[in-house]
This record gives structure tokens, sequence and C-alpha cells, in this order.
């Protein structure tokens, strides 16, 4: 009787542990503001794993078994222009666009996908460990994996370049997912929070985040998942976020 209670014991202050500890030590960082400009409509069918902006195009890499699919979408209309679907045994995940080609995760068959921008499929690579969020700096891959690590890739071979840990002061940052680089600086969603995080990305530093709590208005009563998707604008300078499964894309503008 008495083991049993020393186990009921650790399993009650591990999970109190869990979920005691704060996901974000907000108070440590610079808090940045937004401000909506524009909403527009989006595919409520869409479990949203990678968003990106490219010739004035979005590309969306969406997952879920049977459902994980790439497309390509007129902005203001959220019209699917092209989509193919991944196989059964695929879960989508992150892409991003470098030199003409599309680069696509999958989350647990350590597959990536590249595509010509006509969304036909010119190679695979592999990799160790779990795909999530995916962008490029003009010249390596940068890709999470849920961890506290973001991983710097050759484009060309999918290799290992460097690895930076993504830290709040003291306080490792995991659940990293879907990412987007911009002028020397990586804006992260946390899984399962309304957190994107603003990351020095020579560094893992991270400077600053932007709480999306509430962005999501709307009378849909379809299903809803959590914030997941932010993509960098060349044309207007700002970004552009969405869920999966949310019925709206948003664009807003950062503020410091």
């Amino acid at each position: 009787m008495k083991n049993k209670f020393n186990y009921i014991t650790i399993i009650l202050i591990l999970i109190f542990t869990i979920f005691s500890s704060p996901i974000l030590k907000a108070g440590e960082i610079n808090k940045l503001n937004y401000q909506i400009l524009e909403s527009y409509q989006h595919d409520p069918q869409a479990f949203t794993q990678g968003l990106e902006i490219y010739n004035n195009y979005l590309y969306e890499g969406t997952g879920l078994y049977g459902r994980s699919s790439l497309r390509k979408v007129k902005i203001e209309s959220g019209q699917v222009l092209k989509q193919i679907n991944l196989n059964q045994e695929y879960f989508g995940e992150g892409i991003t666009i470098l030199n003409d080609k599309i680069y696509q995760l999958t989350w647990k068959k350590n597959t990536a996908f590249v595509y010509d921008l006509n969304l036909n499929l010119i190679k695979t690579f592999n990799y160790q460990g779990q795909g999530w969020g995916l962008t490029n700096n003009g010249q390596h891959l940068i890709m999470s994996n849920g961890s506290e690590f973001i991983t710097f890739r050759d484009p060309e071979t999918f290799e290992s370049i460097k690895k930076i840990e993504v830290k709040n002061g003291d306080q490792n940052m995991k659940n990293i997912n879907e990412l987007e680089y911009h002028n020397g600086f990586i804006y992260a969603n946390i899984w399962q929070t309304d957190y994107i995080i603003k990351i020095n990305a020579q560094t893992g530093k991270v400077l600053a985040y932007l709480n999306l709590s509430g962005i999501l208005k709307t009378d849909y009563t379809g299903e809803i998942d959590v914030l997941n998707g932010i993509a960098y604008d060349p044309e207007k300078d700002n970004f552009l976020i969405t869920g999966k499964l949310w019925p709206k894309i948003y664009r807003i503008k950062i503020i410091k």
C-alpha cells in the first residue's frame, strides 16, 4: 500500500510540474503588437502545416493522414488553383520555396519531397527524426522537429549544416513548429499555443513574442484547431497568419 501511494504521489508531482511550468516566460522578453489589415477566406478543411508566399501566390502544405496535400492558392479569394494529394501513409508538414523548388516535410516518415512550381515531384530526401516546420534564408533550408533545436540544411543534399538551440533566457523553447524567416530572424509558431516568437537566426535567442489569442473572429461552427501558419509577404511587407482548420487567413502588420 505504501509503494502504491508513493507511485501515485510521484505521478501527481510530475503532472503538476508539467502543467504548472510556463510555456513561455513572457515577462522576460519584448512583447510585439499587431494590427489586422485584411482577412481572407481559407479552406476550413485544410489542416495547415506550412504556409509560404511566392510570386504573389500562397503555397500551403496540409496535414492529417489521408488528407495531406500541397496547394497553390490565390490569396485574396482563397481559391485553390492547383493541388496534389500525398499518399495516405504520409502526414504532410512544413513547406518552403527556395530557388524555384518547393520543399515539403512529412511528420514521421523521415521523408522530404521536392517539387517544381507546378507541383510536379522532382525528388525525395530522407532525414532522421520528425519533420515539423520549414523555411529558408535564401541559402539554407531551416527545419524544426518539435524540440528546442532548429536545423540548417543544404538544399541540394538535405544534409545538416548546423543547429541552433532556441532559448528564452534559461528556458528551452520546445514545440517549435511552423517557421518563417525574414531579415535575419525566424518567426516560429509554438505548437498548441497562440504565440509566435521572434528568434535570432544566428544564436537561437528569443527576442520577442506575439500573442495572437482571440484573433480568429467568426461565426463558423465547424471544427477549429490551433494557430499554425505564418508567411511573410515581401511585396507588402507584412504577414499572413492562419491556423489548422481555420476558415480565415489574416493579413497583419507586426508593431514593435
